[in-house]
């Protein structure tokens, strides 16, 4: 663990037995901060802790080609794909990707966007707020004068840097942003709440309203207690103020909070280790990051034990949900942003699968020929089920998508084919990076081939530098 960073710990996810628990239910995830943090200590010449590795934040970082749908008020559209598990020939990796609505810039609605910036002495590094001034001007040269800015400071005592201004006024945020100093301590906390006093009196009905806090997490001054801070950014929630959080630097790094603000808040969370990768949030993605299409998005499958013997779940630990949760739309979730892809990955083993992970219950049912993968009677043409519940982003009522997942897809599948399934790398080189054993035999060459096979076109060149990363985690590795 690097010395003063503080990162949530994670445990393996179990494999659970489909007769035993057969319904797994999770928060979708659009975060991507892991990906460019563990990038960060591979270009510093480090692999980093595992804890750091949240592997859903790996895959989602890349965009892949599920259909997107063609309405705005059709959110988001589901596709399954099922590929032989690069680690397990017996075994099974189940895709489920969801792709958001992309709609063009002209119709984005105008944005209130409050940046709460640290400007304290921890942030005088060039990788911090240097680096974040250069990609807020970079955020400015795309907004309107539908659109308003503010800029909130907090070092010892808060203050506005930047009265609500059109977004268009470029000559203005510029000079605010020049006149910024890093130095002092880090008073978050009242911060925060300046923040979200302005975010109130600057807010535009039916537009974006959200603050974007820029820091190093190091809340060493005002409110501390997440706890607090939290229940602040929960209630403002409910009032339509959204919160998203960008991560700079290292040393004193605290990521277990920026990703915690940000999920309580309803917003993402990046982490920016060059001006490449702030472009990439601040520009390219621009409308994901501030626009939401879909909030509290919920993810449910329940597994037929007469199919499938067990299933793992690949990353996403710390969004787990309750049965219950699914159905309680008090239950807060993920949100889809604007364009948003998602994805979400089990290994799944079939029932007579020669190499089974877990014993078959001495009393359970008589399972289905694995070869046949049919069973009698009721649904006994499919592997699982699959529900979706979303939110309209000014809405409080769910709404449910159910889709059956058919056997003959485990008849078709095959190994990752090249131009799809790329996501099975990125999930490999996650689990890798976090020591699991599950990819234990599982070689960085193999990992390398494997990318190369599958990474497609690859217009803007991520994917060539995923294979770079992996070659340097090989280099790397003892």
């Amino acid at each position: 663990m690097p010395r003063g960073e503080t990162y949530q710990p994670i445990a393996a996810n179990p494999i659970h037995a489909v007769s035993e628990y057969p319904v797994s239910t999770f928060s979708i995830d659009v975060d991507t901060a892991a990906y460019a943090n563990a990038r960060r200590f591979l270009m510093h010449g480090q692999l980093p802790p595992p804890d750091a590795v949240r592997v859903e934040e790996m895959v989602n970082y890349f965009r892949y080609d599920y259909p997107a749908p063609t309405r705005r008020d059709t959110p988001f559209r589901t596709t399954t794909r099922l590929v032989k598990t690069p680690w397990n020939p017996d075994s099974y990796l189940l895709e489920i990707g969801i792709k958001g609505y992309e709609p063009d810039r002209q119709e984005r609605p105008p944005a209130n966007l409050v940046f709460l910036i640290d400007v304290s002495g921890s942030m005088i590094d060039p990788d911090k707020l240097p680096l974040l001034k250069s990609g807020m001007k970079l955020l400015a040269q795309q907004l309107t004068a539908r659109d308003r800015v503010s800029i909130v400071v907090y070092v010892g005592a808060s203050g506005v840097a930047l009265e609500p201004t059109p977004g268009n006024d470029t000559a203005a945020i510029d000079a605010a942003l020049d006149r910024l100093v890093a130095d002092g301590g880090t008073a978050g906390g009242e911060g925060i709440q300046l923040a979200y006093k302005l975010a109130q009196q600057a807010k535009i009905a039916g537009g974006i309203n959200r603050i974007i806090l820029a820091t190093d997490g190091d809340f060493n001054i005002g409110i501390t207690d997440p706890a607090q801070l939290k229940a602040l950014i929960e209630e403002n929630r409910q009032h339509g103020i959204a919160l998203s959080t960008l991560g700079f630097g290292e040393g004193n790094y605290n990521d277990a909070l920026m990703e915690q603000l940000a999920d309580t808040g309803n917003g993402n969370y990046g982490y920016v280790d060059s001006l490449k990768e702030a472009k990439r949030l601040l520009v390219d993605q621009l409308d994901g990051t501030i626009e939401t299409i879909a909030k509290d998005v919920k993810v449910q499958i329940e597994f037929n034990p007469a199919v499938i013997a067990s299933y793992r779940q690949i990353g996403y630990q710390d969004r787990a949900l309750s049965r219950a949760d699914f159905n309680n739309d008090r239950k807060d979730a993920g949100e889809i942003g604007a364009g948003h892809t998602v994805t979400a990955l089990y290994e799944v083993m079939p029932v007579g699968a020669p190499k089974g992970a877990i014993d078959p219950l001495r009393y359970g049912a008589v399972p289905a020929a694995a070869t046949d993968m049919t069973v009698p009677g009721r649904h006994g043409n499919e592997f699982a089920f699959l529900r979706l519940r979303y939110k309209e982003p000014e809405g409080d009522t769910s709404r449910l998508l159910e889709m059956p997942l058919l056997t003959s897809a485990l008849r078709q599948a095959g190994p990752a084919q090249a131009g799809q399934d790329f996501a099975a790398a990125v999930a490999a080189f996650g689990l890798k990076l976090r020591r699991e054993d599950v990819v234990a035999n599982l070689s960085w060459d193999e990992i390398s081939a494997l990318g190369q096979q599958t990474r497609g076109a690859d217009e803007d060149g991520t994917r060539r530098e995923f294979l770079d990363l992996v070659a340097l985690a090989k280099g790397l590795t003892p």
